[in-house]
């Protein structure tokens, strides 16, 4: 399970790149033809990780309910960032991570509930979610870098 976390991790120092040296106003965009900005798509891949491997495993989120609430699937963007939200969404891009593997090199994922994605893939085992959330991932970090090049151009 390495891989998987060092992929997370380098996927994560992207998204981590665009929170710190873009705008506020560009973070907050969305550009035509896209249904939410680079923030949602950042916030809700730090969402759907903490439902893919603890909630589906039985266990409490690390991020509020209200948080959660405004980022799963489903949602679109609401409202803009503020500065401490891109504060609070960069921390948890890597805290989340560091939890999620400390957790697992305890087993503390025993319990998995089987879950069947919008794409039709069944996860049965927290490994099946930790690895799909990289394909995840990777699909929300190629929104952003097409939604930058919207949006910078």
């Amino acid at each position: 399970m390495d891989f998987v976390f060092e992929t997370s991790l380098q996927n994560r120092r992207s998204l981590h790149y665009f929170l710190n040296n873009l705008s506020l106003q560009e973070l907050n965009t969305v550009p035509a033809g896209f249904s939410n900005s680079i923030f949602w798509n950042i916030a809700h891949v730090v969402v759907t990780q903490q439902l893919l491997v603890y909630t589906l495993s039985g266990k409490e989120s690390m991020l509020p309910q209200s948080f959660i609430d405004s980022f799963r699937k489903g949602t679109k963007h609401e409202k803009d960032a503020t500065e401490q939200d891109v504060k609070q969404v960069s921390e948890w891009l890597f805290a989340t991570l560091e939890k999620t593997k400390e957790d697992y090199a305890k087993s503390v994922f025993k319990n998995y509930g089987s879950y069947t994605t919008s794409l039709k893939v069944t996860l049965k085992t927290v490994e099946d979610g930790l690895n799909f959330n990289n394909f995840h991932e990777g699909i929300h970090l190629g929104y952003i870098l097409a939604m930058k090049k919207a949006i910078v151009s």
